[in-house]
C-alpha cells in the first residue's frame, strides 16, 4: 500500500515512522511535512485545509491507497469527508463527528446530556455575562475559548484579577481569534495528591462499534519548568502515567470511554480515528478535562515508540469496523519525549537558525518544526525536535532523552529539565 499521512508536526512524523515498520506499507506521503519526514516520506507541498486542493491531489494520484488526517485543523473543516467522496480510504473521524474536539461547547454539552463525568462550567457568547459569572465564582477558574487554538486556547487562573485579564484575552482582545467568539468557564478540578490535580493522557482506537485505550501519557502543557509559563502546544511528555492501575483504567472504559463512544452515535456523530480523552484523577473520581479528535501531540512521540502491533492493520481494522478482530500489543518499559524548541515560544521566536545534531545514541528524534535551506538543517516553527528515548524505567529513560537533547544545538534552543518528573513520589 501507498499510504499519504496528513500534517507537519511531530506526530505526524511519529506516525509515518510506525508506519515505515509495516510490511504493509510500500511508499509513504507527507503533505506537507517538514525536514524529518522527507527523510522516510515524499514530502507533498498541498494546502491540506483546502478540500478541493486535496481532493484534486488524490484524483491526480489514483496510486495513493490511504489517507491519514491527524491535525485538528483539517478534521475539522472535513477534509475526511472529502476524501471519503472520492471513494478514498481514510483514517480520522469525519467533520460531524470532529465537532468533539472543535467545539468545547459542545462537547461540554454532550458530557452534561449523557452524565459523563467532568468539571462543572457554563457557557457564554457574551463577554459582560461571563464577567459577572467570573466575579461571583471567584478563583481559581479555568477559561476556555470554544474553539481551535494550537493546543493553547484554556487559562488555568489562579486569581480573580488573572482570571478578569484573561477573559478580555479570549472575548475582546481575540488573542485565539474567533476561537474566542464563545467561552466555556470551568470550575478548577483538585487532585487527591497533587494540586490542581492528576492528568493523564489516554488515546483511544475507535471504530464505533470497539473502543482501545492505548497506554497512557503524560503532557507538560506550560512552557517552563515547574508547569510553570505559558500554556504551549506541550513541551514534553512520557508514557505510562505513574499513577494509573487497572482499577482506574476500568473506571474510565465504564463511565467515560464507552459512553462516549455511545454518545456520539447516538448524535449521528459516529466516531471511527483516534479519539482521545484528557483526564483528571479528582476526589470525585476520574473526571474529563477535554477530548481530542485525533493523536495528541506530543503524547504521540512516547506512545507509539511503545507499540508492538502493526500501526497499519489497527488503521484499517478501523477504517473498516473490525478493530474488534484486532490484539493489540504495546512493549514493556517507558518512553520519555522531551521537546526542544525555539527562544521565545510560545509567543514570538526567530526561525532560521542552523541545527546541529551530536550523538544521540538509540533515541528518536521527531521533527516538528524543521526546514532544509541551502543544505542545512535548519529551525522552521516554535516546537522543532522532540527527542524520544524508551527504556526498561522512567528515570532511564529521561537520562537518555535528556543526554540525547544537549548534543543538539540551535542559537537561543529552549526546554524543559522536568520531564517524566510528574507524579514521581517524593
Amino acid at each position: 500500500m501507498n499510504v499519504l499521512v496528513i500534517g507537519n508536526g511531530g506526530r505526524e512524523h511519529a506516525i509515518l515512522t510506525a508506519l515505515k515498520k509495516s510490511p504493509k506499507v510500500d511508499k509513504l506521503y507527507c503533505m506537507k511535512g517538514n525536514a524529518g519526514t522527507a527523510q522516510i516520506a515524499e514530502n507533498v507541498n498541498v494546502d491540506y485545509m483546502d478540500a478541493e486542493a486535496v481532493k484534486a491531489f488524490a484524483f491526480a494520484h489514483p496510486e495513493i491507497d490511504y489517507y491519514v488526517v491527524t491535525p485538528d485543523d483539517p478534521l475539522a473543516v472535513g477534509i475526511v469527508d472529502a476524501l471519503e467522496s472520492i471513494g478514498k480510504r481514510c483514517f480520522g473521524p469525519n467533520k460531524r463527528a470532529a465537532i468533539i474536539e472543535s467545539s468545547k461547547a459542545y462537547a461540554k454539552s454532550l458530557m452534561k446530556k449523557y452524565n459523563i463525568p467532568t468539571a462543572e462550567y457554563e457557557i457564554f457568547d457574551d463577554y459582560e455575562q461571563a464577567l459577572g459569572y467570573v466575579r461571583k465564582k471567584g478563583a481559581p477558574i479555568v477559561l476556555k475559548a470554544d474553539g481551535l487554538a494550537l493546543g493553547k486556547g484554556v487559562l488555568v487562573c489562579e486569581t480573580l484579577k488573572r482570571a478578569e485579564e484573561g477573559l478580555k484575552e479570549i472575548m475582546l482582545d481575540k488573542s485565539f481569534g474567533s476561537a474566542g467568539n464563545v467561552v466555556v468557564i470551568e470550575e478548577c478540578m483538585k487532585g487527591l495528591k497533587y494540586a490542581p490535580g492528576e492528568e493523564v493522557s489516554v488515546l483511544a482506537f475507535t471504530d464505533g462499534k470497539t473502543i482501545v485505550p492505548m497506554i497512557t501519557a503524560c503532557d507538560h502543557k506550560r512552557a517552563l519548568d515547574g508547569d510553570k509559563g505559558l500554556n504551549t502546544g506541550g513541551m514534553g511528555a512520557f508514557s505510562p502515567c505513574p499513577f494509573w492501575t487497572e482499577e482506574l483504567e476500568r473506571e474510565v472504559m465504564q463511565k467515560i470511554m464507552v459512553p462516549t463512544m455511545n454518545a456520539l452515535n447516538a448524535e449521528g456523530r459516529t466516531f471511527k480515528g483516534c479519539l482521545y480523552f484528557g483526564l483528571m484523577r479528582t476526589d470525585k473520581g476520574m473526571r474529563v478535562v477535554e477530548y481530542n479528535s485525533r493523536f495528541g501531540d506530543p503524547e504521540t512521540q512516547a506512545v507509539l515508540p511503545m507499540l508492538k502491533t502493526d500501526l497499519m492493520e489497527i488503521f484499517e481494522a478501523v477504517t473498516d469496523g473490525r478493530l474488534s478482530d484486532i490484539k493489540i500489543e504495546w512493549e514493556s518499559g517507558a518512553c520519555v519525549c522531551v521537546v526542544l524548541a525555539s527562544g521565545g515560544y510560545p509567543l514570538s521566536y526567530a526561525k532560521g537558525k542552523e541545527i546541529t545534531i551530536g550523538d544521540i545514541g538509540d533515541c528518536t528524534l521527531y521533527h516538528a518544526g524543521t526546514a532544509v535551506k541551502d543544505g542545512k538543517l535548519v529551525t522552521n516553527g516554535g516546537r522543532v525536535i522532540g527527542v524520544s528515548a524508551r527504556a526498561e524505567t522512567l528515570e532511564e529513560a529521561r537520562k537518555k532523552a535528556y543526554a540525547a537533547a544537549e548534543n543538539i544545538k540551535w542559537e537561543n534552543i529552549a526546554y524543559r529539565k522536568d520531564i517524566g518528573l510528574k507524579y514521581r513520589e517524593g
